[in-house]
């Protein structure tokens, strides 16, 4: 028996370890406006920094316990949100973990990297294989930003927009306290970003600006404690080339609402994403294209061909 078949025997064994107090998720989400203002090539459209606001209303109705350990629904999200990070033990210290579930841990997180990596079968299993583990490693970071990567993994597997929006919101609520906790995480700031546009992407122009702001502001910090990660270039890219095309009515919606608007130039845009193929030749098919978008953008159509010509090396693993 292997430990993290173990570990989860023990899991349901044991009690929680703290006390069940839940705070409005409302309250935490607004440190992310103190300021003015799913893997880099998964997404359908240029959605990374849409323009929703960080402070989506919490949800804790009781849902149905009609689950299938085969089946991942949006009811079993909205569910789960209920063991969310607002039970850790109000002085804050990390939960410590005995010898058995500490290793049972490490295992968990390979497997979870393993099937997100893997088919939609696979990122369907790890999605559920997290949650079933959620109770015994609530606690613990590496957990914590992996499973908010695999609300990611499942809002892109679907297409109902209702469940898509439950996918995102789950997702992002499990890092909002997170961040309080570990605001020196890279892949925290990184995934809450994602799922900060995730959510924006049918929200109003207004929110969806200001979805943009929260974006920029963990994309930045990511990028500031990880800086040889090429994905996070890549999603800055993204955000400047979207906001070097704003159409007429966001940035008259920008200039009536915020003193600072967002600025970027597509001469931003492409020095991410050169920086991209700096940092890890071929990374990305996608990063690729927008290379060679940046340079006809620019009026360099010789670059932007050979940029295309590039792309088409690579194979097309992504619905993007």
């Amino acid at each position: 028996r292997t430990h993290l078949e173990e570990t989860q025997r023990v899991t349901r064994r044991r009690k929680f370890p703290f006390s069940r107090e839940r705070s409005d998720s409302t309250g935490s989400s607004s440190i992310y406006f103190t300021t003015s203002s799913g893997n880099p090539t998964t997404d359908e459209g240029e959605s990374e920094g849409g323009y929703t606001t960080a402070n989506a209303e919490s949800d804790y109705e009781r849902e149905s316990e009609r689950e299938s350990e085969d089946e991942v629904s949006c009811d079993t999200v909205r569910t789960v949100r209920r063991d969310s990070l607002e039970l850790l033990p109000e002085d804050d210290s990390p939960v410590l973990l005995d010898s058995s579930l500490e290793e049972g841990l490490g295992q968990l997180l390979e497997q979870a990297d393993r099937l997100h990596g893997g088919t939609e079968r696979d990122r369907r299993e790890g999605f559920q294989l997290l949650l079933n583990n959620k109770l015994a490693y609530a606690g613990q970071r590496e957990f914590l930003w992996r499973l908010a990567r695999a609300h990611c993994d499942m809002w892109e597997l679907t297409e109902d927009e209702d469940e898509r929006r439950t996918y995102a919101t789950g997702g992002k609520e499990e890092l909002e306290l997170a961040l309080q906790k570990w605001d020196q995480s890279a892949e925290c700031h990184q995934w809450f970003a994602i799922l900060c546009g995730r959510v924006s992407q049918q929200e109003s122009i207004p929110k969806r600006i200001q979805a943009g702001y929260v974006f920029k502001e963990h994309i930045d910090k990511a990028i500031a404690l990880k800086p040889q990660d090429p994905q996070l270039y890549y999603l800055l890219g993204r955000w400047c080339y979207q906001v070097a095309h704003l159409g007429w009515l966001e940035k008259r919606t920008v200039s009536a609402l915020f003193e600072t608007p967002p600025t970027a130039t597509v001469q931003d845009a492409l020095q991410n994403f050169l920086r991209v193929e700096e940092l890890s030749p071929g990374f990305s098919k996608a990063g690729r294209v927008y290379i060679a978008k940046c340079y006809r953008d620019l009026g360099n159509s010789s670059a932007a061909v050979l940029w295309m010509d590039l792309a088409a090396e690579l194979p097309g693993n992504t619905k993007e």
